[in-house]
């Protein structure tokens, strides 16, 4: 779960008051006013399946920090992961790790690829939402920074505006981690 891997610093998406959903400000995101509306009354939406595909640019700037922060390693696999990494290599236990975690930990790991579930995808990958093309995962980040707005106002380089990273195959607006 999510403890394998918050003291690696990645922030955490419920913690009240420094959580991902406590701290969205909804105003930031390239939304309707009634998108933005719903997003306030519930956070979690900016990430959610069918808000993705009516409008992918909240979810890509909300998690625009995340994605490019897994994709250039500033979180290193923790304690917890190397445990699980010397059931396999040394005890030979490990049958299989089953994550919810999407930050990609596991795969900076020895654990082969085989042995790991990520229950919920990882941001170690991206592919279209609508026809399941996969992307190349450099492109995708490189698409992120030049093409994502940073709500965060850490990246003096990023963006003033978003425009949709859309998929090579269907040419949907639609590829996400």
């Amino acid at each position: 779960g999510a403890g394998m891997s918050v003291s690696s610093g990645i922030p955490d998406f419920r913690s009240a008051g420094s959580g991902l959903y406590d701290t969205l400000r909804p105003e930031l995101l390239t939304a309707t006013e009634e998108e933005r509306a719903l997003i306030e009354d519930d956070p979690t939406l900016a990430l959610d399946k069918g808000m993705f595909l009516r409008n992918p640019l909240p979810m890509l700037e909300t998690k625009r920090d995340f994605i490019l922060g897994t994709y250039e390693k500033r979180w290193k696999a923790t304690l917890a992961h190397r445990f699980v990494e010397l059931l396999h290599s040394r005890l030979g236990k490990l049958t299989r790790l089953y994550t919810q975690n999407i930050d990609g930990l596991e795969l900076q790991t020895t654990l082969p690829k085989d042995k790991v579930i990520c229950v919920h995808g990882t941001m170690g990958a991206a592919a279209c939402e609508r026809c399941g093309h996969e992307a190349d995962f450099d492109y995708f980040c490189n698409e992120v920074r030049s093409n994502i707005k940073d709500i965060s106002g850490q990246d003096a380089d990023a963006p003033a505006r978003s425009s949709p990273i859309v998929c090579d195959a269907c040419k949907a607006p639609t590829v996400k981690p």
